[in-house]
């Protein structure tokens, strides 16, 4: 084969042909498997990014796939020196490696193929893959970098391809011009870069598999955040971490987007810029959006349009949408742009904020515009463009953007501009800062040419700030009136007002009245997405309330997502949304979910959530932490939440707190903590009874009565126990708490049993009950007594009892690293067609270290057998002795390490 070739070509092609070596810590991406609806039957597939999106490693990942399918799979790497006549033979050596057939292609290296056109050339080698009858892949990485004559012999195999033949094709650009019409015809799919942007799931998932428990699950949350899901982002932040950075520290440098950090990450790219190109990303780095427009608007270049789509195309710094001209800088990239945009002259930045502010405010982007203005310190037009949006802007939930005014908005300036006023109050009712909301409103109220529609807005902004300020009675008292008045020609405050009635009827003990007040409400356009969301907030809410963990799951799943994609992860109302499916999916058994959706989440909740989603939060994170075992952290996260009650003065909050705590240290009838927790736990409550309302007051005692229960649990008192829990009932019963009511039944069981009195048929109902709602986890957290007798009593029953038993023993597995398996006995040969049945068990003894006289005893054959499997194996691969076959073939990927 090499006197075919030559000699001095064999080396390069061998190079060409040899896919790269997998990572160690390659993840696994499940939604990009080849087994996806998306690719299972596509016979071209273009993954088409930037560099650093992960090209290489998914095609990595899919050669694996197809490997383990029995396809034979053919790797090429491309390069620029590849004429028309090198790129058929590194076709032709690229067959004979996968397949391991040694004659595939001779006519192309000895002379012999057509010499009037390359097509021809093309057609011999796609003629003689369909004659073989292998199910062959081809995989071409860097295509880009094909000259024209090679790439375009490329596009001809792409649209000539024999059944028995599946192309998949990596490239920074200029491929998916060329499968256009494969596209179309449903022959093609492209995968671009924002579906290879990794998920917190896969972020999560690649830094356990490298640190284990060393990065925390909020850690792992906040540099996926930073990078925004960027593959070689990631990549650069974990290089930082195998330097010994410490994890918190690394990831409070990369979020504080300020000084050296971002500018060290990217340093290799921006150092690469040419001084023209550097000077250009640098002023227009000020836009948060970027247009070809608006970059030629602020620095006066006619080639401003292309020298954007270039440096898009080349540098891995840029996120845009698919068939739009409008990107955006990655924020680390812009980050360390700005640096270097705040070390330009004070007259040079104020011309080109002002340069943005003009071209904004010309195409209708109001917020913009004004935001420039005010960094051009032209403060009046900037106050002036911010009335005309920003109210808009609270009504679809951007609250952070109205946020960022309000520091910059004296009293006078709102005095001056009732709706930036009202705006303002809005945003503040809806957070942590309720007090100045109603400060704002009531300066509104003293005017006395309010009229009835102002009013009615400004009660729907009392009543908001007074449910954030964990007031449930003045949330009624400042709404009641209104209820039976209906907003008729307001689509968006008809929402409202049907969300703030349904959040009554919750509070008063009647979720099933809250969703039919939801299901009144006017279905409403894009328009009125945000109210919306709070609609499917309140509902979601409203079957957690009831227990009812699988149609809360329902409910939330995919609106959760949604508000994710369209106002981000950190956006209070997606927050609010994962906190609720949090509990869920905890609920459900799914503990290391509920971790991940709550990661990087609690602070936002405890500013701007609603004072149950917070308690919630806090809640479900310390019960998981203490299901992974590490009860300190829980405990902390309790604590937390108890000093978040104390600043927001919210007393309720401290009670949820300690009474969790009890719940916590009766498990292991530690019955001193639980004494000296419910003493403090009566204190507040008799300090707080006349200052609150009777809903407050319901919830409020429902906790203390069964704190005390758990309290007299942990002291074994059981007669004690029952009777208090015998009250508790129709306080859980009276606010419709379906989980709290189940946990009371299980721990009435409990006590009943170990009072030698019979507690047998009421555990029965309460395991039936939790099966019905989706409660996996309610009896491992009420007691662990309760789940180890639950289990036991659940052999006797029918099969619902016997599931639930099989799901509570199944609390303590711990899901397996990503990626590993279960039998890591050592080496394993990948099925593929390239090898026979027995050359597969050959060369797996023979990479066992295992000599030819072990292999023939342990395969029952002759030593000459073996030694024939062996000779074929090394023409197949390309092999000259037994330690060369077995790296061949684990550069190959037909065997993998065990290890």
């Amino acid at each position: 084969m090499t006197s075919a070739i030559g000699a001095d070509t064999l080396p390069e092609l061998v190079l060409k042909t040899t896919p790269p070596r997998s990572p160690r810590h390659l993840l696994v991406r499940r939604r990009l498997s080849l087994d996806d609806e998306r690719f299972r039957d596509r016979q071209v597939i273009v993954v088409q990014a930037p560099p650093g999106f992960g090209k290489t490693s998914l095609l990595a990942q899919w050669r694996r796939e197809m490997l383990a399918h029995g396809a034979a799979v053919a790797w090429i790497s491309s390069d620029e020196h590849t004429d028309p006549s090198r790129f058929l033979q590194t076709l032709a050596y690229a067959v004979r490696v996968g397949c391991g057939k040694p004659a595939f292609g001779r006519t192309l290296f000895e002379g012999s193929a057509p010499s009037a056109g390359e097509f021809e050339g093309a057609t011999a080698w796609l003629a003689e893959v369909a004659q073989t009858s292998l199910n062959l892949v081809l995989m071409i990485d860097e295509a880009e970098r094909l000259p024209p004559g090679a790439f375009a012999i490329l596009s001809y195999l792409l649209h000539n391809a024999p059944p028995n033949l599946r192309l998949v094709v990596a490239a920074r650009s200029s491929v998916d011009r060329v499968v256009t019409d494969l596209c179309t015809y449903g022959q093609c799919v492209v995968v671009a870069a924002e579906q290879l942007r990794f998920r917190l799931d896969e972020t999560l998932d690649v830094v356990r598999n490298r640190y284990g428990t060393r990065v925390d699950t909020d850690s792992c949350a906040r540099i996926h955040e930073v990078v925004e899901g960027w593959p070689l982002g990631l990549q650069l932040a974990l290089a930082a971490l195998d330097a010994g950075e410490d994890p918190r520290t690394l990831v409070e440098a990369m979020s504080a987007r300020v000084g050296s950090y971002p500018e060290k990450l990217l340093g290799a790219f921006l150092q690469k810029l040419g001084a023209e190109d550097a000077a250009f990303l640098t002023r227009i780095s000020i836009a948060d959006l970027l247009h070809p427009d608006l970059c030629s608007a602020l620095t006066d270049l006619p080639d401003s349009g292309d020298r954007l789509a270039r440096l898009s195309r080349d540098i891995p710094i840029f996120v845009s949408g698919d068939d739009s001209e409008w990107s955006r800088l990655h924020n680390l990239a812009r980050d360390a742009l700005r640096a270097r945009f705040a070390e330009l002259p004070p007259h040079e930045q104020a011309e080109l904020h002002s340069r943005a502010m003009r071209w904004l405010e010309s195409h209708g982007m109001l917020q913009e515009a004004a935001r420039h203005a005010l960094a051009a310190g032209n403060g009046d037009v900037a106050y002036g463009l911010a009335e005309q949006c920003l109210y808009d802007a609270a009504m679809q939930g951007h609250v952070g953007m109205v946020f960022e005014w309000v520091e910059f908005l004296s009293d006078t300036e709102l005095d001056r501009r009732p709706k930036l006023r009202l705006a303002v109050a809005w945003v503040l009712s809806l957070s942590e800062r309720y007090v100045e909301a109603e400060r704002l409103v009531a300066r509104i109220l003293q005017d006395p040419r309010v009229d009835v529609g102002l009013q009615y807005e400004c009660a729907l902004i009392r009543s908001g700030a007074a449910f954030f300020a964990d007031d449930p009675d003045r949330f009624i008292a400042f709404f009641e009136p209104w209820t039976e008045i209906w907003p008729q020609h307001e689509p968006r405050l008809q929402q409202l007002h049907a969300n703030r009635r349904a959040l009554i009827a919750i509070l008063r003990g009647d979720p099933a009245l809250a969703r039919r007040e939801l299901q009144q409400a006017p279905r409403l356009g894009e328009a009125y997405a945000y109210p919306a969301l709070w609609a499917e907030f309140t509902g979601g809410l409203s079957y957690l309330w009831e227990g009812k963990m699988r149609l809360a799951e329902e409910t939330l799943r995919g609106v959760s997502t949604k508000a994710d994609d369209s106002l981000g992860r950190r956006h209070p109302m997606a927050c609010m949304l994962a906190a609720l499916l949090a509990v869920a999916t905890y609920e459900g058994g799914r503990v290391d979910e509920a971790a991940g959706l709550l990661a990087n989440r609690l602070d936002v909740l405890e500013r701007t959530g609603t004072p149950e989603t917070a308690l919630l939060a806090y809640r479900t994170a310390a019960r998981v932490a203490a299901a992974q075992g590490v009860e300190h952290r829980a405990l902390e996260l309790l604590e937390s939440l108890f000093t978040i009650g104390v600043v927001r003065n919210m007393p309720r909050l401290c009670i949820v707190s300690l009474a969790e705590q009890v719940r916590m240290h009766a498990g292991r009838f530690r019955s001193e903590t639980c004494r000296a927790l419910t003493k403090r736990i009566d204190e507040i409550a008799t300090r707080e009874e006349g200052q609150h309302g009777p809903v407050w007051l319901r919830m409020v005692e429902l906790l203390r009565v069964v704190a005390h229960a758990n309290a007299a649990i942990a002291a074994q008192d059981w007669g004690t126990a029952a009777d208090v829990l015998t009250r508790a009932v129709p306080l859980a019963d009276g606010l419709r708490l379906g989980r709290s009511s189940i946990e009371i039944m299980a721990l009435r069981a409990y006590a009943l049993d170990r009072n030698s009195e019979h507690g047998g048929e009421l555990l029965r109902e309460a395991l039936d009950l939790a099966d019905s709602y989706g409660l996996v986890r309610v009896f491992v957290d009420a007691h662990p007594a309760i789940a180890a007798w639950a289990s036991e009593f659940s052999a006797e029953g029918g099969p619902q009892q016997r599931l639930q038993r099989n799901v509570v023993v199944a609390r303590a597995v711990r899901p397996r690293p990503v990626g590993t398996h279960a039998d890591a006995g050592g080496p394993r040969v990948i099925p593929s067609m390239v090898l026979t049945p027995k050359e597969r068990e050959v060369l797996e003894l023979i990479a066992r270290n295992l000599s030819n006289k072990e292999v023939a005893q342990a395969m029952a054959v002759g030593e000459e057998t073996v030694k024939w499997h062996l000779k074929n194996l090394f023409g197949k691969l390309d092999a000259s002795n037994r330690k060369h076959l077995v790296r061949r073939a684990q550069i190959l990927g037909l065997l993998e390490d065990g290890d």
